[in-house]
């Protein structure tokens, strides 16, 4: 069977909700049924036929085509298959997804993987604030899986995260980090402000040096075990994190935020170690 293909026929004004074309909601579905799926288009519903024309049968591999920056929630609640999307995305991307794989070739707007519970999201672009972060009043970010952006992420990257890995290969904005329970976060390129304000616990690994707050405590340098593991695991996802001559084993350890619970950790790079 080939990837089911939606190709989008023109692009229209007002953002389109993408939250039922999901490989677990679509599996079993004629292609007649699918085509008389409606999606939330502002105030009134397109049919699926009316924005994307459609081929291929295996809806457990979903491709969306000449995507743009209006349609959201792509891969919300995911169970289980492959979405690969070429072009850029909207807001909500792979949500609360709980098993599978999601790709984007192109950026992301906010709140990509945005509660997410399990699963790998692999972003070939930028994305937008509050990435693998959670929704206003929430408290649960990130509860697991692995993301992947190969270029820069905004600001709050990981706020309320719980536990998984996210690997940022570009720049990160402010707040990297903040109010983090557990889980890892790493940057390959700069951090904004305030990095890793109210974290409880969890580890920021980074590669270029940040401009720690003063609720930090310097812990000097040191040679830790656990990295080699950690880089071992990395290794596996087609990332700039798979090249072996990135990793090290020695690095500053920052301890903090004391005005929390100060058992998080900023871990960064000691050139030449």
């Amino acid at each position: 069977m080939t990837d089911l293909t939606l190709t989008m026929k023109y692009r229209p004004n007002q953002r389109v909700d993408m939250s039922p074309i999901t490989c677990d909601k679509l599996a079993g579905l004629e292609l007649a049924d699918i085509a008389a799926i409606e999606l939330q288009n502002g105030k009134r519903k397109l049919r699926v036929d009316e924005l994307f024309s459609i081929s291929g049968s295996d809806a457990w591999n979903i491709h969306i085509d000449n995507s743009f920056a209006k349609l959201d929630y792509i891969g919300h609640g995911l169970e289980g298959g492959k979405i690969r999307v070429t072009g850029d995305v909207g807001a909500y991307l792979a949500m609360e997804m709980r098993s599978g794989e999601v790709t984007v070739s192109g950026d992301a707007g906010i709140y990509a993987a945005c509660q997410m519970k399990n699963g790998f999201l692999h972003v070939i672009g930028n994305v937008g604030d509050f990435l693998a972060g959670a929704l206003s009043g929430n408290k649960k970010g990130l509860q697991g899986g692995t993301v992947i952006i190969s270029g820069n992420a905004g600001d709050r990257v990981g706020d309320h995260m719980r536990r998984g890995m996210i690997m940022i290969e570009g720049n990160a904005g402010d707040y990297c980090g903040a109010r983090m329970t557990a889980g890892t976060i790493a940057v390959m390129g700069k951090t904004g402000r305030n990095i890793g304000y109210g974290m409880r616990r969890g580890t920021l690994l980074l590669w270029q040096q940040p401009k720690v707050p003063a609720t930090f405590g310097d812990c000097g340098t040191h040679t830790f075990s656990f990295l080699p593991m950690l880089f071992d695991a990395m290794s596996k996802f087609d990332s700039k994190f798979s090249d072996s001559s990135k990793h090290f084993n020695r690095v500053h350890r920052y301890g903090g935020d004391i005005a929390e619970m100060g058992r998080g950790e900023i871990l960064v790079q000691v050139e030449n170690a």
